[in-house]
């Protein structure tokens, strides 16, 4: 091996260490104590090993005396022991190879014990190493294992030119550990390094993977980004083709390739690849030249004809299938270390994707849109996650209600919610479907009073990419995401004339297109409408198509209102106090029975969602623990609008000009007659 440069930055070493190596002179004579000192800090330093050991060797030769200083380390890849020596006359040597048993240093390395030799002349083992020892002078040598509790690195020799010298053992010792130390730290700063540099290239291999979706232009750049990490002289990427059987040279690293006449498009029987042992086992697999020479594949034979000597084959994996291999052969033996392997494996990773999505690109696009509503459907589901049992009340006409409503859960019939505005239709559809055999599956809801007119079929069916102004992707409509699952269509007596048709088609034929497409769709979903309109007066005016109502009135629920449960009204008070509280950071031990009186004889117009936003309004008056509602809003009730002696929406009015239907009027339906006061 080449000697390395005395100073990896070019510089010259510190004052203090600068001419260390000449031999003490009685004036400048140093304490043992001084000289530990300074080899502390060398080792403590920073810079590379071979620069540590040529400042460090100076210093070793003032504290034991000695003429030769060697450091040996153990080469994992080579299955050898490497020496180094520096002798005071001519510094540093290159580094020198040999096997294991053949030295010195490889003995104490691997039995973990201190060498003395007294006399080189009278040692037979060792014979070349000891040659090269005697030829710099030496006549004992002693030897000392560089080990930490974690591994064991190497040794460091001492050696003089007199036979049966002696030597500091404890302080070589010590050194000795110290040394293994900062083999240790640099080690592990090297691998930290190494890691960084593997995961810098994962991120711009993954960069530049998500930039195209086409293969041929991808793997070209992926090997450009492997290279600089792994170092190897030839890449394949291998695919397994629809049969099953056969492997196909989907790609060859193009800038590595020379001298292999591997090929694009070359096919060869998968029993007889190398890299089908990989496929299997699902792991990646390191084969040397022996285990090449087995194989009698037109592609191995490539390889070994181009001085191939080791050959790593990753498996490329897609859930329980391996579509291919890559491929990644050195022209050195045991080229490729286990983490060359697991970060072949992550790249491999990586390129499963890419093909994955080159080859399902058009159904991943037109999944992505129903894929980001239905999970915006189910955070919402979970936020509501209800049953029956969360609907507070025991009068007996919200017990009916709830009984037709669990009866009705377990078949597919649509059902048709009526009751007054805030009386619990949408907490009763998802009880509903909670309790249905979709509960699996999506709940999706649409008001169709919140909905512009304009908007609204998109919202239902879906559109088409450029099927109208501004319409600059496809979007899934309500009734495709609602497949296998729920689809709770409120205020469903808002719905345009021109719409009704459409949704009665997919009520009857669960079939529909998207706006602009034609393509047609089918969906399996069980409709759940509500309304509190009075969709029998809409149908005789001619504002709801009869075959629509009675195509939606299959199963009707009527809910009551809070004034015909009255008995349920402080059970209400008690569950809404607590949690308003809660929510408010207050604390509520005390309800006055007067305002739970008062609260009883309102007629609650706006029905439990007004109970509700009182007692919120309550709570938050309230300054200690007793809740002070304002009940001087409940005195008086507020009028309807009204004509020619009816509301809105054609209940008689009183002599005092009140609805008998008080919270009937939701809205105030357009007048087409005179007389509104």
């Amino acid at each position: 091996m080449q000697a390395f440069a005395r100073d990896p930055d070019g510089e010259s070493p510190p004052a203090d260490v600068a001419g260390q190596g000449k031999t003490k002179q009685a004036g400048a004579k140093r304490s043992d104590t001084e000289i530990l000192l300074a080899i502390t800090d060398l080792i403590a330093g920073g810079g590379t090993l071979p620069g540590l050991f040529e400042e460090l060797a100076p210093l070793l030769t003032e504290l034991t005396d000695c003429e030769v200083v060697s450091f040996a380390l153990y080469d994992s890849t080579q299955k050898r022991i490497v020496t180094h020596c520096w002798k005071k006359e001519t510094g540093m040597g290159p580094w020198k190879a040999a096997l294991v048993e053949e030295s010195p240093s490889g003995w104490v390395w691997q039995h973990q014990e201190a060498l003395t030799i007294p006399d080189l002349a009278q040692e037979t083992r060792f014979a070349g190493a000891l040659s090269e020892l005697r030829n710099l002078g030496v006549r004992s040598y002693a030897v000392l294992p560089m080990s930490t509790p974690k591994s064991r690195y190497g040794a460091l020799g001492i050696g003089k030119g007199v036979p049966d010298a002696e030597v500091a053992r404890d302080f070589l010792e010590r050194i000795a550990r110290w040394l293994a130390l900062a083999v240790e730290n640099r080690q592990i700063h090297r691998e930290w390094q190494d890691q960084q540099n593997r995961l810098q290239s994962l991120v711009a291999i993954s960069r530049e993977l998500s930039s195209t979706l086409e293969l041929e232009r991808l793997i070209p750049l992926v090997f450009a980004n492997m290279h600089q990490i792994t170092s190897y002289d030839h890449a394949r990427l291998m695919l397994l083709e629809a049969d099953g059987r056969t492997l196909e040279i989907r790609a060859v690293d193009p800038a590595q390739g020379a001298g292999s006449q591997l090929r694009e498009g070359q096919r060869l029987p998968l029993a007889n690849a190398i890299c089908a042992h990989a496929m299997e086992t699902r792991s990646v697999t390191f084969h040397d030249a022996k285990e090449m020479a087995r194989h009698s594949d037109s592609a191995i034979d490539e390889l070994r004809a181009a001085g191939v000597q080791s050959l790593c084959c990753v498996p490329l994996l897609m859930g329980s299938r391996a579509l291919g291999t890559l491929d990644l052969g050195a022209i050195r033996e045991n080229a490729f270390s286990q983490e060359d392997g697991e970060y072949l494996q992550q790249v491999a990773t990586q390129i499963t994707a890419a093909i994955h999505n080159a080859s399902e690109y058009r159904e991943v696009a037109q999944a992505k849109d129903r894929l980001t509503q239905e999970k915006k459907y189910l955070e919402s589901e979970i936020r509501g996650v209800q049953r029956l049992d969360d609907i507070v009340g025991n009068s007996p006409a919200l017990k009916r209600a709830l009984d037709h409503a669990e009866i009705v859960a377990n078949t597919d019939a649509t059902v048709l919610i009526t009751g007054e505005t805030g009386t619990g239709k949408e907490r009763v559809a998802r009880a509903i479907h909670l309790m249905s055999s979709r509960r699996d599956r999506n709940f999706i809801k649409l008001n169709c009073a919140a909905i512009p007119t304009g908007l609204l079929e998109s919202e239902l069916f879906g559109h088409e990419k450029g099927a109208f102004t501004g319409a600059v992707s496809q979007k899934i409509g309500r009734l495709e995401l609602a497949d296998k699952g729920t689809l709770l269509l409120d205020e469903i007596g808002e719905i345009p004339l021109e719409l009704q048709p459409k949704l009665l088609r997919v009520l009857q034929d669960q079939e529909f297109e998207r706006l602009g497409g034609t393509r047609t769709i089918r969906s399996d979903m069980r409709l759940i409408a509500a309304t509190n309109r009075d969709l029998m007066q809409a149908v005789e005016e001619k504002e709801f198509r009869s075959d629509l109502f009675y195509r939606l009135n299959v199963f009707p629920l009527h809910l009551p209102a809070l004034r015909e449960r009255r008995e349920d009204i402080p059970l209400l008070i008690r569950h809404f106090v607590k949690k308003c509280a809660e929510r408010l950071n207050k604390r509520i031990d005390f309800i006055p029975d007067e305002a739970v009186e008062a609260m009883m004889h309102w007629t609650w117009p706006g029905n439990i969602r007004e109970l509700e936003n009182f007692i919120e309004r309550s709570v938050i008056l309230s300054e200690d623990n007793r809740l002070r509602p304002p009940l001087a809003e409940l005195r008086q009730e507020p009028m309807r609008p009204i004509w020619n002696g009816r509301c809105a929406i054609g209940s008689a009015i009183t002599s005092s000009k009140f609805c008998v239907r008080p919270g009937a009027c939701f809205r105030v339906r357009k007048a087409r007659r005179p007389g509104l006061v």
